[in-house]
C-alpha cells in the first residue's frame, strides 16, 4: 500500500505525485524523492524497482523479508534493514507481547523508499519534522535516512523501560513466599522478551558504525555527526541489555540456591519427625517381642516407666532439633 509519495526542493515540499510519475522527477538531482509504502505486494515492490532503478539483490532481500538488521552498499544507493519492536496487549494477560516488524529502507542519490513490514506505527511524524526543518531537508537523502533510522532507534527506548520495570518487579519479588520454580519461569520469559531487543540492536550497532567515519557511503556524507548520534543510542541501549542479561543470569542463580535451600530445610524436618518418631516405635518394638523370659515383663511399673522413656527421648531430641533449627 502506498503511503506517501512526496517530491522536494531546497529543502521544502513541492508536491504529492503519482508513483507513475517518480521515474520523470528522479533524474533531476535538484529534487527529492521520498515514498513510503506499507506491507508492499511483489508487484508493488517490482513496480518501484523499475521506477527507481533498484538493485535486484535488494529488491529480493525486501521481497523476502525477515532479514537481519544491516546496511549494504549498492554502487551509489544503499539498502538498510532496520528491525522495529513494539508492544501489544492483545491476546497476553501480561501486556508482554512484541511485534516484530521490519522496515526496509532503499537511499539513493536523491530518493529515499521505505518500505515497512508488520509495524503498528509508521513515520509520519518523522516526515513532519523533516518538512518543519528545510534547513536540514537540503542534506537531501542522506538526512531522510539518518530521521528514519533515529526514529526507529528512539523506539527501543520504551521498550527496554519496560524490560527495567520487569526485572525491578522481579528483583522485588525474589524473596518472598511464592514459588521459586514460578520466579524462574518469569525470569526465563524476561530473558526472551530481552533477547528479541537485543537481535534487533546488536547487528544494527555494527553496521551504524561504518555511518560513522572511515570510508562514508556517497549518499551520507557530510552526515557523520548525525549518524554518530544513532551509534551512541544504540551503543547505549546494547550496554543496558548487556547489564540486564548479567543481572538475570544472576538472579536465575540465586532462585536455584533458594530452590535448594528450602529442600534442604524440608529434609530436615522430615528426618527430626523421623527421629522422634523412631525412638518411641523403637521402645514398643521391643518390647512387642512377647518373649516369655523378658526381665521386665512382669514388673508392676514397666508400662508407665516406657511411656515416660518415650516421652522423655523424644522431649530432649525436640528440644536438640529446635536448637539446631531444624523444626
Amino acid at each position: 500500500m502506498l503511503v506517501n509519495c512526496s517530491v522536494y526542493r531546497d529543502g521544502r515540499k513541492l508536491a504529492d505525485i503519482p508513483k507513475e510519475d517518480i521515474s520523470e522527477y528522479v533524474v533531476r538531482p535538484d529534487c527529492l524523492i521520498w515514498v513510503a509504502l506499507a506491507d508492499a505486494t511483489p508487484a508493488e515492490l517490482a513496480e518501484m524497482a523499475e521506477e527507481f532503478g533498484l538493485h535486484p539483490l535488494a529488491v529480493e532481500d525486501a521481497r523476502k523479508g525477515h532479514q537481519r538488521p544491516k546496511i549494504d552498499e549498492f554502487d551509489d544507493s544503499l539498502f538498510v534493514v532496520l528491525k522495529t519492536v513494539e508492544s501489544i496487549d492483545e491476546g497476553d494477560e501480561s501486556g508482554d507481547a512484541y511485534l516484530i516488524g521490519e522496515v526496509d529502507i532503499f537511499v539513493g542519490r536523491n530518493y529515499v523508499l521505505s518500505v515497512r513490514h508488520h509495524t503498528q506505527k509508521g513515520f509520519a511524524d518523522v516526515r513532519a519534522r523533516c518538512e518543519r526543518e528545510p534547513e536540514l531537508l537540503r542534506h537531501g537523502a542522506g538526512f531522510v535516512f539518518y530521521a528514519v533510522m533515529d526514529a526507529v532507534v528512539d523506539r527501543y527506548f520504551p521498550i527496554l523501560d519496560e524490560l527495567e520495570e520487569a526485572l525491578q518487579d522481579a528483583e522485588d519479588r525474589m524473596f518472598d513466599s511464592a514459588s521459586s520454580r514460578g520466579k524462574i519461569a518469569d525470569l526465563y520469559a524476561l530473558k526472551r522478551r530481552l533477547m528479541v531487543l537485543r537481535h534487533a540492536v546488536t547487528p544494527l550497532l555494527e553496521a551504524a558504525g561504518k555511518l560513522t567515519g572511515g570510508r562514508v557511503p556517497t549518499v551520507c556524507a557530510g552526515l557523520e555527526n548525525y549518524f554518530r548520534d544513532v551509534y551512541d543510542h544504540l551503543s547505549r541501549i546494547q550496554s543496558v541489555i548487556d547489564g540486564m542479561r548479567e543481572m538475570l543470569q544472576t538472579a536465575v542463580q540465586v532462585n536455584l540456591a533458594l530452590i535448594n535451600l528450602s529442600d534442604s530445610e524440608v529434609t530436615k524436618r522430615l528426618a527430626a519427625w523421623g527421629a522422634l518418631i523412631t525412638v518411641p516405635t523403637l521402645i514398643a518394638g521391643i518390647y512387642g517381642m512377647n518373649f516369655e523370659h523378658m526381665p521386665e515383663l512382669k514388673w508392676l511399673l514397666g508400662y508407665p516407666a516406657a511411656l515416660a522413656l518415650m516421652f522423655g527421648v523424644d522431649a530432649v531430641l525436640y528440644l536438640k532439633f529446635r536448637q539446631a533449627r531444624w523444626l
